[in-house]
């Protein structure tokens, strides 16, 4: 089994590696930190699984994700996240994703969850497939922040935890007038004026608890 650990911090890369070495029997673990360093690889080599954090700088993991699905629809990936499963879980799996977990699990959950998806599997987690089965409960229409796109969707998410622009542009390796360009299409599309209206919406909708 190849596999692939795409994560911008290397304290993170370095566990995740030493991690599968130690658990699984593997051909080859390789890292890389940034979602253009994945794609080039994974066009260049054999890979059965890709690790994929979705808080990637620059290009979002999300976005890596569904690239990389439509040019290796038979990689697997296992998305991680410091975020709770209810902000990005379902997004990620629509986009071809084979399961979801958050940095905060057990290592031999983590390690469940990399054999499960290297057999072919889909692993959730209980509060996932509770917000899966919560989605499919919900009416045709789908909800406001459901029509943003990737990047919209998580600057939202960083402004609904009280980041300032400036602050998300630090974080994604973005231009502030890019970051606000993104503030405002999504102000627009979910008719909200203000940061405290947005906070008010994400606690509303369960993206921030």
């Amino acid at each position: 089994m190849n596999i692939i650990v795409c994560d911008d911090h290397p304290v993170v890369r370095e566990g995740l590696t030493r991690l599968i070495r130690a658990n699984l029997e593997v051909s080859s673990v390789n890292e890389v930190d940034n979602g253009q360093a994945l794609l080039d690889l994974v066009r260049n080599q054999t890979c059965d699984l890709v690790l994929l954090d979705v808080g990637l700088p620059g290009r979002s993991g999300l976005d890596v994700l569904q690239q990389l699905k439509q040019e290796r629809p038979r990689t697997a990936v296992l998305m991680l996240s410091v975020h709770a499963a209810n902000v990005y879980a379902v997004r990620a799996l629509r986009l071809g994703a084979s399961g979801y977990l958050t940095k905060s699990l057990a290592a031999d959950e983590i390690i469940k969850a990399v054999r499960a998806v290297a057999a072919g599997h889909k692993y959730v987690t209980p509060d996932v497939a509770e917000r899966l089965a919560e989605d499919l409960e919900r009416p045709l229409g789908r909800a406001a922040h459901e029509t943003l796109s990737d990047r919209e969707f998580e600057v939202l998410c960083l402004l609904a935890e009280g980041r300032s622009v400036r602050q998300i542009s630090s974080q994604l390796f973005l231009s502030y007038n890019t970051v606000s360009t993104y503030r405002s299409r999504l102000l627009s599309k979910l008719c909200l004026k203000t940061d405290a209206e947005i906070v008010r919406y994400a606690l509303h909708q369960g993206i921030v608890e």
